[in-house]
């Protein structure tokens, strides 16, 4: 029986800048781009989340729901070095770890010795020593696997740990509202809501062969989440999937000599970026843009003899298209062999 935790850390920007500024705290704090230059929220504390305020919301309209909203720019040097730190305490329990981003990981238990092997003491350790030694709050799940320890880190944010033993996991999932499932948004969601499927209980009357035709290959997983399964291992070294840049233009912007110009100075930095990535066969590449409305579009192409820049202009001819609207953000990016199609390709 695998013993998986799942740690991440409470508004991990935010959070660093309290324990760095304590006038900060209890205050309504933003970590994000300026307003005037169509900036979008990273990430917020609790005090403003109250107001509304969420990640990925525009600066804009966060600072109408909160006035008074503190807005800082995000410092990534410094949350680098504090994630490191957070890292090296989670290496003096386990070396199978799995990042998913600068302030969450999943990690793999099931041999440890520390605690007579007891996952809930370790995360219990873990959780007591970033707030003492890194001074920030960090919540934890632990359960038999990766689907339900991102749920239970969830829990009881923040500052919580909540525990799922082997023998609980029948009657935690059964409530479970399927809105919690990882990959299931609003809009799938409405879905299965119109389905009269509410909850994992609803979800689980459903034959695997069912879900996959309603909602294609997520339906497999779907089938085995809703009965609280997951085969996935935590995995220490993650395969980089993409790698793009992006702009927010601080005036909305049209097809023509300004849009081209940025896309030229986006495939330059892209092509920087691309300079610091080594022994990653490059498959695929995407244009993405989101248009005043905040409607989003992204046009794929493959690559199959590697990375042509001159892809760019058709795909972003195309995007417009789509959207038929002056846009606020452009983008631009690669698409990466995945590792059995990586030796594939090494082998012609």
């Amino acid at each position: 029986m695998q013993k998986i935790i799942h740690c991440d850390c409470d508004c991990f920007y935010a959070s660093v800048e309290m324990r760095d500024d304590p006038s900060l705290r209890g205050r309504p704090l933003a970590i994000g781009g300026a307003s005037s230059r169509r900036g979008v929220i990273a990430t917020c504390n609790y005090e403003a989340r109250a107001y509304g305020v969420h990640s990925a919301l525009p600066t804009a309209i966060a600072v109408q729901r909160c006035p008074d909203l503190i807005l800082m720019p995000p410092n990534m040097a410094k949350y680098k070095a504090v994630a490191m730190q957070v890292r090296e305490i989670f290496e003096r329990y386990s070396d199978c770890i799995e990042p998913l981003s600068l302030d969450e990981a999943y990690l793999d238990v099931s041999e440890s010795p520390h605690f007579q092997g007891s996952a809930s003491r370790i995360a219990e350790a873990i959780r007591h020593e970033v707030k003492t030694e890194v001074g920030i709050g960090i919540s934890a799940g632990v359960a038999p696997n990766k689907f339900l320890a991102k749920i239970a880190s969830d829990w009881q944010k923040p500052d919580g740990l909540t525990v799922i033993r082997p023998d609980q996991v029948a009657a935690f999932i059964r409530d479970l509202p399927v809105s919690k499932i990882h990959g299931v948004g609003k809009v799938m969601a409405a879905k299965m809501s119109a389905l009269g499927i509410e909850s994992c209980e609803q979800l689980q009357a459903w034959s695997e062969l069912a879900l996959v035709e309603r909602f294609g290959r997520f339906g497999r997983q779907l089938y085995g989440y809703a009965r609280g399964e997951d085969q996935r291992q935590v995995k220490p070294e993650r395969r980089r999937k993409s790698l793009s840049v992006e702009r927010t233009f601080a005036a909305d912007v049209v097809p023509g000599a300004e849009a081209d110009a940025a896309l030229v100075q986006l495939i330059e930095e892209l092509q920087k970026r691309l300079g610091q990535v080594t022994g990653l066969p490059i498959v695929g590449a995407f244009v993405k843009m989101k248009s005043r409305e905040f409607r989003i579009t992204t046009v794929d192409r493959r690559l199959p003899q590697g990375l042509d820049t001159a892809c760019y202009a058709p795909l972003m001819q195309e995007a417009w298209a789509r959207l038929e609207s002056p846009v606020r953000l452009m983008g631009v990016g690669v698409r990466f062999a995945e590792e059995d199609e990586a030796s594939q390709l090494s082998l012609f």
